[in-house]
């Protein structure tokens, strides 16, 4: 069974609605694309202990089912910024400044002072506290970001056959240290810089960590797709076909619906009623999808069986 793929969304600013969430449908275009399609979707506010539970369910479906998940916000270095510190709880490893993380996040502040006509000076405050966009859990490998150069990193629940372990309290309150003092204490030590044969990535589960903004955001997350997870990606056409039933009721529909999945293996039924349509009233869109030639055998089998519920039928749909 292929991995399933997941994706966290992160930021108080998406549930209190001042911006509306784009990563969403974009992740579903991206994969689709690719064959491939999105299993479950999370939205989870600014707050830490909230953040390293869901981490951490994500970090055991990634070592036990070798799930993919995409995780977006949150890994600047603002106070409001909790992503990293979670991830390295929920990993169960510490944090540290990440070599190769740092070597970007240097040259983006070299192209700024060019920019602006000024001399790079890293030893300044500000610039200083920018290399904590790299303190990364250890062992985590970058993704680079062709927009800006500020890396997002990856997580890997296996790695070079050592299966790293979800830390036991990883589902409980985070403690009293603030995130901003753990990251202060770990930032100057060293990190694997990371780089590894993209096939034995390929087999890995793990936790891909991307910035809020779409901008970077979505070329990143096709970079992880492509690079890591090519081997993936689906060559065989997905189809779906639908009828409006119109006045019929799901309860009445479902020994029909479990009959077709039963004797078409590999197609999905689905049923999404509707009590107030404009045009068919109460109605269901009653259909199957799949590859392309499950489609083409399950979708007469279907239609065959609602008419024999002498039923009404309305349009056919074809995506």
């Amino acid at each position: 069974m292929p991995p399933q793929i997941g994706l966290i969304i992160i930021g108080d600013e998406i549930l209190s609605g001042k911006r509306a969430d784009k990563h969403l449908p974009k992740v579903i275009e991206l994969l689709a694309a690719r064959g491939l399609s999105l299993a479950y979707a999370e939205y989870v506010g600014d707050d830490p202990a909230r953040i390293t539970a869901t981490l951490a369910r994500a970090f055991v479906a990634a070592r036990s089912s070798s799930d993919i998940v995409f995780s977006t916000g949150g890994i600047g270095a603002t106070p409001d910024d909790h992503t990293r510190q979670c991830a390295a709880r929920a990993w169960g490893v510490e944090l540290a400044l990440h070599a190769d993380a740092k070597l970007l996040i240097e040259e983006r502040m070299r192209d700024i002072a060019k920019e602006q006509g000024t001399v790079f000076e890293p030893d300044r405050h500000d610039n200083l506290h920018r290399l904590n966009m790299g303190v990364f859990p250890v062992g985590a490998e970058i993704i680079p970001n062709p927009y800006n150069k500020i890396p997002g990193f990856s997580c890997f629940a296996k790695r070079s056959g050592q299966t790293i372990s979800v830390a036991g309290n990883a589902l409980h309150l985070l403690n009293q240290q603030g995130p901003q003092d753990r990251l202060c204490r770990t930032a100057g030590a060293a990190a694997p810089s990371g780089g590894s044969d993209p096939h034995e990535v390929g087999e890995r589960g793990g936790i891909h960590f991307f910035p809020g903004f779409p901008v970077m955001a979505w070329p990143m997350i096709e970079w992880v797709l492509d690079h890591h997870y090519a081997h993936l990606h689906q060559t065989v056409r997905c189809a779906e076909k639908s009828v409006i039933v119109l006045g019929a009721m799901e309860a009445a529909l479902t020994p029909l619906m479990l009959q077709i999945e039963f004797d078409h293996a590999g197609v999905k039924v689905f049923s999404l009623p509707s009590v107030d349509h404009p045009e068919f009233g109460r109605h269901i869109e009653l259909g199957v999808k799949g590859s392309e030639q499950a489609v083409d055998l399950a979708y007469p089998a279907l239609l065959a069986g609602l008419h024999a519920f002498n039923l009404q039928l309305g349009p056919e749909l074809v995506r």
